[in-house]
């Protein structure tokens, strides 16, 4: 299975480029050769992919900066997500385009289903709802995957910021009133990979395309995520610090944050056979790399 990839440094990205098995090629296509904001671009690019499928894991992911460059997140989220979906509509293959909990605004009391009306917040979530709804117009041949709360051992990351923090801090506030699964990417790529095969096997079954939830299974806030994310670089010798748990109320940020990010991964577990480990399960390995990295480092 050839699989071309929109984005090269994203933490999905270099996930599936990691995890990727012997059978499995993946051709990554973006900037500066390939721009999202360009979809002649897109599509050449795909013709000289040669793809069996499409993962369009490339997006403007800046939330609290989309507020102010409304323009740039849609181009790049929606009307380049609508783009790529295209160019895979044409090629005649399908397409795993990923999404996020920003969708909806977490008011809810218990864990989103797919078939919840999303209702964002702020710019980013909008972006990306608008994207969900190019791709799916776009291309029939389509998986839509939500996912949240995304930490992997490579770029920019909660998990990265809390060890870097506990460096030189003794106490950290973190927020308590937000609730969540902890995902790491390298799961959502298996996740990803597990997907795309079956879409290419069964190209017949409806019941395979749509919109559907991908997250760790479990549940916590981020200050137990940073509580758990200490006791694991501890026990691997590594920086640690008190958390102090705080309000929402207490860590204003430009963009407003949904205060229940649960999703309900019923469907994707029951359609495709995909399920993720618990988030506490991928966090240690991801800890331990992170700290061997910042060891080796000069």
């Amino acid at each position: 299975m050839r699989l071309a990839v929109t984005g090269r440094h994203g933490q999905v990205v270099r996930s599936l480029l990691e995890r990727a098995p012997a059978d499995v090629e993946i051709v990554t296509l973006a900037r500066p050769e390939v721009d999202l904001q360009e979809p002649r671009a897109v599509a050449e690019a795909m013709v000289a992919a040669r793809p069996d499928a499409v993962v369009n894991a490339a997006a403007y992911t800046a939330v609290d900066l989309a507020e102010t460059e409304s323009e740039l997140a849609h181009r790049i989220n929606g009307e380049g997500a609508g783009a790529v979906a295209a160019a895979a509509a044409r090629l005649g293959i399908p397409v795993v385009h990923l999404s996020t909990d920003y969708v909806f605004d977490g008011s809810l009391s218990r864990a989103y289903r797919e078939d919840d009306v999303p209702s964002p917040l702020g710019v980013y979530g909008a972006s990306k709802l608008a994207g969900e709804r190019a791709v799916a117009g776009a291309n029939p041949d389509h998986a839509i995957l939500r996912t949240a709360w995304v930490y992997s051992p490579f770029g920019k990351n909660f998990v990265r910021t809390m060890l870097t923090l506990a460096q030189s801090r003794e106490e950290v506030s973190v927020v308590c009133d937000q609730l969540g699964a902890p995902t790491c990417a390298l799961d959502i790529a298996d996740g990803v990979i597990a997907v795309a095969r079956n879409l290419l096997a069964r190209p017949e079954e409806a019941a395979l395309r749509g919109v559907f939830h991908m997250t760790s299974s479990g549940e916590t806030n981020w200050a137990g995520f940073a509580e758990a994310i200490f006791a694991c670089s501890a026990a691997a010798g590594g920086p640690s610090a008190r958390v102090k748990p705080i309000p929402t109320a207490d860590y204003p940020t430009p963009a407003r944050r949904p205060a229940n990010s649960r999703l309900d991964t019923t469907r994707l577990a029951e359609r495709h056979g995909v399920r993720l480990p618990a988030w506490q399960d991928s966090l240690a390995p991801c800890v331990a790399r992170l700290l061997a990295a910042a060891r080796a480092a000069p």
